[in-house]
């Protein structure tokens, strides 16, 4: 009894005093952000309408938003954004459909894995880039060059994250699926799959970002439209606001898919929600 009542007399102050303490309200942290973003459009805004930095430099907003309804008007702005995400989709889709399964059969298969292995530390550090003459030669500039980009750009980085999930799902599982008869396809079908899709999905989130990457390169070399397209035509013209008006798009653009992406995730991977 007497522990009971100096563990109550103890810990009466610490009550008082957590009461006595001042509660700040909670701000919602879409709010937060909300303001944050004002604050930094409105200093933006003030610099450059105040004369500290040149417009031809750095165009304010407003100058951005002016020019944004007028390609809008013109009917060209959307076609802009339209163009480049289609390309981001079909080559990033044409990527993943051919580094997942194979990334699972080479996860699963050391001795596939020892043959492709020298191909694939080939290909890997090339960047996006460094295909856009060959691409030009083989496919001229329509619009498979920009797909060979993206696809190119995306597939060696998608199939190592592939692997390494794979590698990484645990043997012990694979091993009892082999005792209970499973066959190979079977192993890899309904153990290696489930085990590593949180991985792979994490894995190609990531690559999402890096074909955007590659096909605003496609569209800054050959291209008829497409955001790569419209920022180095404005920058051409010493059109500074269509150069920034392009970069804003494609950020807006990348976390619209990055969005339906964790959208897709969620039905896919509920317990991860």
């Amino acid at each position: 009894m007497k522990s009971n009542v100096a563990v109550t007399d103890y810990g009466a102050p610490e009550r008082a005093s957590s009461k006595g303490k001042a509660q700040w309200p909670r701000v919602p942290k879409l709010a937060i952000s909300l303001i944050s973003c004002i604050a930094l459009l409105s200093l933006w805004e003030g610099v450059t309408r105040f004369g500290l930095v040149e417009p031809l430099f750095l165009p304010a907003p407003s100058q951005i938003l002016n020019r944004a309804m007028l390609m809008n008007d013109q009917g060209i702005l959307l076609g802009h954004v339209v163009a480049s995400t289609w390309r981001v989709t079909v080559g990033f889709l044409l990527a993943s459909l051919v580094a997942i399964p194979l990334g699972i059969f080479l996860g699963f298969s050391p001795l596939s894995r020892a043959v492709f292995d020298p191909v694939l530390s080939f290909l890997r550090p090339l960047p996006s880039m460094s295909w856009i003459p060959l691409s030009l030669l083989w496919f001229g500039i329509g619009e498979s060059q920009k797909y060979s980009i993206v696809f190119m750009g995306a597939f060696a980085p998608s199939l190592l994250y592939v692997m390494e999930a794979t590698k990484g799902v645990d043997p012990l599982l694979i091993k009892a699926a082999q005792n209970l008869g499973a066959k190979s396809k079977d192993v890899m079908i309904e153990v290696i799959l489930p085990a590593s899709l949180p991985q792979i999905l994490s894995g190609l989130k990531v690559m999402l970002g890096i074909a955007w990457t590659c096909v605003i390169s496609a569209e800054l070399v050959a291209a008829r439209e497409g955001l790569g397209f419209m920022i180095m035509n404005g920058k051409e013209y010493f059109q500074t606001d269509t150069v920034v008006l392009g970069m804003v798009l494609i950020s807006i653009t990348v976390m619209a898919t990055d969005l339906l992406f964790r959208f897709v995730e969620k039905r896919i991977l509920p317990w991860k929600a």
